[in-house]
């Protein structure tokens, strides 16, 4: 297909108001006017020609640059592949019409080989689905797939350009469903505590009203256990590992992001140890105290209770619990104690201004 640059100015005849074009003087200056170019490019189904042109160029070598790039976009198509040729002179119309720069040639190449819109930057949701799409496996197989791609991958990092997904986004995105987790064992203790007020216990007891509080909470939910969040991860891994293959990134952060196992507790020999070992062991040394009853888990809602009673201020409190927003620990682990209620309303009391004096007597 033809392509062509050419210089013209913008001159007008000083007596007709015309323009010179390229019969203006000046134009034996190569410092005066400006450089276009124009590629023919595949006609339209009807037969009618269309082009890419563009203009404003300071310099032949600016202009043979683009005309260069926009020819090696149409030579990105195979000679037998229609649909990619006709979505590149889509894209060239595109750009052309919108005064666009020129996309990056080597995206614009991986972005046809993953069998998505040549224009854009191929984000990490765009991706997965492209990903996803692909797969042949069972079912069961595909059912995993889906559900953390939907749940877990895309609302927490889809928006993430693939090129720059990097190790800290994946851990921001765990440490944000470990803070999940403990929201929603949070909510589902407390709809377990109104459940158990819904039972009428004694004639008399309004169970109509705390019915009704119970309608207004959150269900019950289940939190994202340690095999759920590797299992994410091997899903993430495994599609990474394609956009690798695809020479789309050359780099895979879900390798490298290290998870917990579930292994808190280990035996001294460094074998798996099952929690409810250490949860039993814990009540029964709280049954030979007199102190009131506590799970192994309220302990670290107790210690920033504490904590937070002994001054501490929410942000080191929020940096010692690795909450993600400083929100969810002032809200959830963060209650007053009696103590530090009264001190705040003491504080606040001072702050009232106090007569000075015994007020002057009204005379009659």
């Amino acid at each position: 297909m033809n392509g062509s640059t050419h210089r013209r100015c913008y001159c007008r005849d000083a007596h007709t108001g015309k323009p010179l074009g390229k019969k203006c003087p000046k134009l034996t200056s190569r410092k005066h006017g400006s450089y276009s170019i124009r590629q023919e490019l595949p006609p339209r189904e009807d037969g009618t020609r269309r082009s890419f042109s563009r203009a404003g160029y300071d310099t032949l070598k600016a202009a043979q640059g683009d005309l260069d790039h926009v020819r090696a976009l149409l030579a990105l198509a195979d000679t037998d592949d229609h649909d990619s040729l006709q979505r590149l002179v889509t894209l060239l119309e595109e750009i052309g019409n919108e005064k666009a720069p020129l996309p990056d040639i080597e995206e614009t190449r991986r972005r046809l080989r993953a069998g998505l819109g040549p224009r854009g930057s191929l984000t990490v949701g765009e991706w997965l689905d492209a990903w996803f799409a692909s797969k042949k496996r069972r079912r069961t197989t595909l059912n995993g797939y889906a559900s953390h791609i939907r749940v877990h991958l895309k609302p927490r990092i889809g928006h993430i350009r693939l090129d720059r997904l990097n190790v800290v986004h994946l851990v921001e995105m765990f440490d944000g469903i470990a803070d999940d987790n403990e929201v929603i064992a949070a909510e589902d203790q407390a709809r377990r505590e109104q459940t158990a007020r819904c039972k009428p216990s004694r004639p008399g007891r309004p169970v109509a009203a705390e019915r009704a509080k119970l309608v207004e909470m959150k269900p019950f939910r289940k939190v994202t256990g340690p095999a759920t969040r590797q299992a994410v991860r091997r899903t993430l891994r495994a599609a990474l590992n394609s956009a690798i293959a695809q020479q789309l990134i050359t780099f895979n952060p879900a390798a490298h992001v290290e998870l917990e196992t579930g292994k808190v507790f280990t035996k001294e020999d460094d074998s798996w140890l099952h929690p409810e070992t250490i949860s039993e062991t814990f009540r029964r040394l709280l049954a030979t105290t007199d102190l009131p009853p506590i799970t192994l888990r309220d302990l670290r809602h107790v210690a920033a209770t504490l904590a937070h009673g002994a001054g501490g201020d929410i942000h080191t409190i929020k940096e010692t619990l690795r909450h993600s927003t400083i929100t969810l620990t002032s809200d959830t682990y963060t209650s007053l104690l009696p103590e530090v209620d009264h001190a705040v309303a003491e504080a606040a009391a001072k702050l009232v201004p106090r007569s000075l004096g015994p007020r002057p007597k009204r005379t009659r």
